[in-house]
């Protein structure tokens, strides 16, 4: 399983549009994900310090249409799961406001 953090009136559009495409997408060519519990505390402290209405997606990376690629963070130096492309819809198992 991967996670990824987004808002609940992001995670609204695109169940309504079919499919989930973070704002990194366009910019970076992919979707930031984490790959357990630890990385996504750190994700909440760094980008969404203060913010509520957020939702954690738990994906299954078998699941996924397009590329995961494990690839490190350098601002961490750490390795973090990217999704090269739209998270299609069906490989979300589980949200859960955070």
């Amino acid at each position: 399983m991967i996670y990824h953090v987004t808002t609940a009136a992001e995670w609204k559009a695109a169940q309504e549009k079919g499919q989930y495409e973070a704002a990194s997408l366009p910019v970076e060519g992919f979707i930031h994900a984490s790959a357990d519990e630890r990385q996504v505390r750190g994700v909440l402290e760094r980008y969404f310090a203060g913010q509520t209405d957020l939702v954690k997606l738990s994906i299954d990376p078998d699941k996924l249409e397009h590329e995961l690629k494990w690839e490190v963070a350098t601002s961490v130096s750490e390795e973090f799961p990217h999704i090269y492309g739209p998270l299609n819809l069906d490989a979300v198992v589980k949200v859960e406001a955070v």
